[in-house]
């Protein structure tokens, strides 16, 4: 079975096509556990498909190393977008991609026929706590929650897939390792929850640290930049244009008139498992 491995910002995918569904619908979770298992096999966070679609050009389906399947993710789906056209699955520029958060258009841009970044439609945010999945009724803005007798100020929402943005004073020696498991797991959301801690550098610069669920610390997160934009603007702590400083790179963020994120996307290698 040929792969390749990607990154965006060093969040790291093994990618393979699967139109013929040589992987069956009951293979998935398995695989992506035996396949992203760090110094045993070939180590990522997480396993794209490429499926067909009766919808859209292209069909991606994402799964976490823990073997759960994701609604979206914005490093995954540049890393989507560059496979595709590169093997010539989708040869044109502007793609229309199958999710299960729904449609979602990219943009790619080239250099010497290989695509060296790609710009994102991220879609509409939700807001509404019974849709992120989040308990109770309205909306989760800078609302209170305690963590072993500490309060966060929260704002929760959905890029695609839940997030919860918390800003805090000091990214680089705040505990993400503490306290990102422990929201994330938080009796609040029945899916759990992506936890994005946040450091208000200036109003167009944020830094960034991610804990995704099924995930842990991952080296960036483009759903959730694109959700600690947008709730920097409902705050009033961020413009509506802002680089997002992550530990793997920078993503830029447009959220004048709708929600667009544009950055880079690598191949690493390729290869054959057996």
């Amino acid at each position: 079975m040929k792969f390749w491995k990607m990154h965006g910002l060093g969040n790291d995918y093994v990618v393979i096509d699967n139109r013929n569904d040589m992987i069956k619908e009951g293979d998935n979770s398995n695989l992506a556990q035996k396949l992203c298992e760090r110094r045993f096999s070939i180590g990522a966070d997480g396993l794209i498909l490429v499926s067909n679609s009766t919808k859209a050009d292209v069909k991606m389906r994402i799964f976490n190393v823990d073997g759960s399947e994701a609604e979206m993710c914005g490093n995954g789906i540049r890393c989507f977008s560059k496979y595709c056209y590169e093997n010539k699955i989708v040869r044109k520029k502007e793609l229309t991609i199958e999710t299960l958060a729904g449609l979602r258009k990219t943009s790619l841009i080239t250099k010497d026929r290989n695509v060296t970044q790609v710009e994102v439609d991220m879609g509409v945010p939700i807001f509404e706590k019974n849709q992120i999945p989040m308990k109770g009724q309205g909306k989760c803005i800078n609302e209170d929650l305690t963590i072993d007798s500490t309060h966060f100020q929260i704002t929760c929402l959905s890029v695609g897939n839940p997030h919860c943005v918390l800003f805090v004073d000091n990214i680089d020696v705040f505990p993400v390792h503490i306290v990102g498991p422990k929201i994330e797991n938080h009796p609040l959301f029945p899916n759990r929850i992506n936890v994005m801690f946040v450091e208000v550098q200036e109003k167009d610069k944020l830094k960034m640290r991610s804990w995704e669920r099924g995930c842990g610390e991952t080296l960036a997160c483009g759903t959730g930049a694109c959700a600690a934009v947008i709730a920097g603007n409902l705050l009033g702590k961020t413009e509506m244009k802002v680089v997002v400083s992550l530990l793997g790179g920078e993503l830029e963020i447009d959220n004048t008139k709708h929600v667009f994120m544009k950055g880079p996307v690598e191949k690493v290698f390729e290869g054959i498992f057996f």
